[in-house]
């Protein structure tokens, strides 16, 4: 976010996380202005780049979770527009004055960005608590375009940084439901492949040794269709694509998912769901479960005489229980 002294300020993020200097403003600062790595580069040798009080040297540097970073902007700086507030419709799964949960439909942006300003889930959520003079929204779990759920949106920065802490000690939990191609096997595990862009297609994120480390547990819950199966995910890191990716990269593509080999026969996006986390209150420590129900456009809805609900699971920090 701005401060006071005409610079952006922000706390790395999982997805941040061991990421060189260089790709993490050029990840960060795009919603403030133009921004690519060789600019990126540039402002690193001209020092106005801080991390943790300290002026960054070398755009190899890698950057730890929760790094304090800072940009000085240069004078001649061409910013972005500020995202306006706009009437939208919101599915409010949890309100209070320090956040909000979101349940996002598929097809809605949900941070604005240079290509779209406009019609995004904070334009919305801008205006819905545009008489609070206190507050500063920030989005803390994002999700791609086509994938639907839960959205969590700090109401204040310092509720935003509280929240951030408690996601980098993994006292967020985060889990998503899809439907997969392909035969699980095992039926449940941890997917550890490092991920980064495709140097040839910058769209996509690929398996590759330098990459970034990311780690997705996954369990099958049931087979729904024949070489379908339904199956719970729970991200451990939360790099770009991350689930998308790693079960594609196994033989197991998310059905829909054109980017990455899945069938759209049975649904015209991915068909992924951020379907439950469970997180302790920033300022109560109270621990909290949000669940976001299934969307119309989703496959297989629930069998209400199911047992097997693929919305439940424990809420362990254990590893071992997922």
């Amino acid at each position: 976010m701005h401060d006071q002294g005409g610079g952006f300020q922000f706390f790395a993020d999982r997805g941040d996380s061991r990421l060189r200097l260089d790709q993490v403003l050029a990840r960060r600062v795009t919603s403030v202005t133009h921004m690519s790595r060789s600019v990126a580069q540039r402002w690193i040798e001209a020092g106005v780049v801080t991390v943790d009080g300290r002026v960054a040297r070398r755009s190899s540097d890698r950057v730890r979770d929760q790094a304090a970073i800072r940009v000085a902007l240069p004078p001649d700086t061409i910013l972005r527009s500020v995202p306006e507030p706009e009437p939208g419709a919101l599915e409010i799964l949890y309100e209070d004055d320090a956040f909000i949960a979101i349940n996002k439909p598929a097809g809605v942006v949900v941070h604005p960005s240079y290509k779209q300003l406009s019609g995004t889930l904070l334009n919305a959520v801008l205006w819905h608590v545009r008489e609070r003079s206190d507050a500063r929204p920030g989005i803390l779990t994002r999700l791609d375009k086509d994938t639907s759920g839960i959205v969590v949106v700090a109401c204040t920065g310092g509720v935003h940084a509280s929240m951030q802490r408690d996601a980098a000690a993994g006292r967020i939990r985060k889990e998503y439901l899809a439907i997969v191609h392909g035969t699980l096997r095992p039926a449940s595990g941890v997917i550890r492949d490092p991920l980064g862009r495709d140097p040839e297609d910058r769209r996509r994120v690929v398996v590759t040794p330098g990459g970034a480390p990311s780690e997705t547990r996954y369990e099958v819950i049931r087979p729904v269709a024949e070489d379908l199966s339904l199956v719970r995910c729970e991200l451990v890191t939360g790099r770009t694509h991350q689930i998308r990716v790693h079960l594609s990269a196994h033989g197991w593509p998310i059905a829909g998912d054109r980017l990455y080999g899945g069938s759209t026969e049975l649904i015209s996006r991915q068909a992924l769901h951020a379907s439950r986390i469970s997180l302790p209150h920033p300022l109560t420590r109270e621990r909290l479960v949000i669940r976001a129900p299934l969307p119309a456009d989703w496959p297989f809805p629930n069998d209400p005489n199911d047992s097997n609900d693929p919305n439940d699971s424990n809420d362990s920090n254990d590893p071992n229980d997922f």
